[in-house]
């Protein structure tokens, strides 16, 4: 299925751009595990990818998020972003478009979830997430007491991702995510309860 990734990082490095697996796609690909989605950054922005993906979805392209369809498979394409300071523990107060990657790296959740990989296989790691994919450990990037009030449903994924990879919590992670697990109360319980479906 990496196929699919090929595909579309030749015609983004046709029309000048970079792009990069990123999140799950890119962490169960140094697994050697079949990818559940596929998740993808580059630092086109949507209004220059309209001119060489006509068919893909841009209905949240305000958020720098663009969906594409292959063979059945829903492909997720982000653009490099900043995100200002979180406002009510799901959306940051403002998203800003980047060409920089250390600046995308820094508002990503895990380690093991933010290793780059371009069309060549060439894995840039800016926060040791190889070291932590490679001692099987979940990790927050950052604060982790930052991380989850900016999203309390990153409690429930990584205890997802621990369970799913047999990988254990980090112990700031671990200190954190019990300590503020309360703030889930807050949420809307419909998005909590979507988010403990997911595999």
């Amino acid at each position: 299925m990496y196929r699919i990734f090929k595909e579309y990082a030749s015609l983004f490095a046709a029309n000048g751009y970079h792009l990069y697996m990123i999140g799950g796609t890119s962490r169960d690909y140094l697994l050697s595990i079949e990818p559940s989605d596929f998740d993808f950054v580059t630092d086109a922005t949507p209004e220059e990818e309209k001119a060489f993906l006509k068919d893909a979805d841009y209905t949240f392209a305000k958020f720098g998020s663009v969906k594409v369809f292959n063979d059945g498979v829903e492909v997720d394409i982000t653009t490099f972003r900043e995100e200002g300071d979180y406002k009510d523990f799901r959306h940051p107060g403002y998203i800003r478009f980047v060409k920089d990657m250390s600046k995308d790296v820094v508002r990503r959740d895990f380690t093991v979830n933010a290793l780059y990989i371009d069309i060549e296989g060439k894995v840039y790691d800016l926060v040791n997430g190889i070291e932590d994919l490679n001692k099987k450990v979940i990790r927050f990037i950052g604060d982790p007491y930052k991380r989850i009030e900016e999203d309390p449903l990153r409690i429930i994924r990584a205890e997802r991702f621990a369970k799913r990879l047999g990988f254990q919590m980090e112990k700031e992670t671990e200190k954190a995510i019990e300590e503020k697990r309360g703030l889930l109360e807050k949420l809307n319980p419909d998005k909590v309860k979507m988010e403990l479906l997911k595999e």
